[in-house]
């Protein structure tokens, strides 16, 4: 094998600069400012250091500023499953033939491409208690009793948000699927056949161990856009009823424009660590599986 290298090691130095300036140092600038009491009155009365105290406030605090972070982490839990699963298995439908996959796979997608501001107009609508489509529907068609206040209600109104996100981001889940499921060779299937494997016995033993790849991609994308969400949240709901449905970038943003600069990098930084801190979990995780 040829040991000389195609590109020379400074190629990296742009990059790494870029990296380092527009992602390092205002990620560690931060975490500094998130032991200040950094805010709208500093410059008046100067940047002084806290210590702790933004930190023990979010945790303390009757505002119930924790709830961000319970919310956010079950977010991140209960999107990812709504979305993987369902679209592991339309994956495998249209990959195995299914006639017109490619008309599918586009209107699968399509919604992943639709910014944020458009899906919370439109949902806003079609949820709307009094006269959204969805409501409407269900009364027309004699099922009235199903009607829900789906953006209102405490009971509800996460399941709301979940099939809203279910609905925009499974078919970009499904592709990045469908891309795995391209690269295993069909011979494994054929060998799985002949030996009496059905369909779920196939699914577990060749599938999934060899699709660990694309799986990690989904795991690693879907637990970082659902430790960060924020649009969804803030363009269906606004973290209400109340603040039933405030996470941790909604909050931040609130304690932002609320002039609690401080308090606000706290929050970031927390959800800094929590993402460092998961994003490596899964990584080594799957990596250990893949050397088994």
């Amino acid at each position: 094998m040829n040991k000389k290298k195609i590109y020379p090691q400074w190629f990296l130095l742009l990059p790494l600069l870029l990296y380092v300036v527009f992602f390092l140092f205002p990620s560690l600038l931060g975490v500094f400012y998130s032991f200040t009491d950094w805010g709208r009155s500093t410059p008046k009365n100067g940047l002084h250091f806290v210590g702790l105290q933004n930190y023990v406030e979010i945790f303390t605090s009757d505002k119930n500023y924790a709830s961000g972070i319970m919310n956010t982490l079950k977010f991140t839990v209960i999107s990812n499953i709504v979305k993987i699963i369902p679209a592991l298995f339309l994956a495998i439908i249209l990959y195995e033939g299914l006639k017109g996959m490619g008309a599918y796979r586009t209107i699968f997608y399509m919604p992943s491409i639709i910014p944020f501001v458009i899906i919370g107009i439109l949902f806003t609508s079609v949820l709307n208690y009094k006269n959204g489509m969805l409501n409407t529907v269900l009364q027309a068609v004699g099922l009235g009793a199903l009607k829900q206040k789906w953006l209102s209600d405490l009971n509800v109104v996460w399941k709301s948000i979940y099939m809203v996100d279910a609905w925009r981001g499974m078919g970009y889940v499904m592709t990045i699927f469908m891309t795995g499921l391209s690269t295993i060779d069909k011979t494994y299937y054929e060998a799985a056949k002949v030996d009496g494997a059905n369909f779920w016995q196939r699914l577990w033993n060749v599938t999934l161990p060899m699709m660990r790849g694309a799986i990690m991609i989904n795991l690693v994308f879907g637990v970082t856009y659902g430790l960060k969400v924020f649009d969804i949240v803030y363009v269906l709901t606004n973290g209400g009823p109340g603040h039933a449905t405030e996470v941790m970038t909604t909050y931040s943003f609130q304690l932002y424009g609320a002039g609690q600069y401080g308090l606000s990098t706290a929050f970031n930084s927390i959800l800094l660590l929590i993402t460092a801190v998961i994003g490596i979990v899964i990584v080594r995780v799957m990596s250990r599986k893949g050397e088994m």
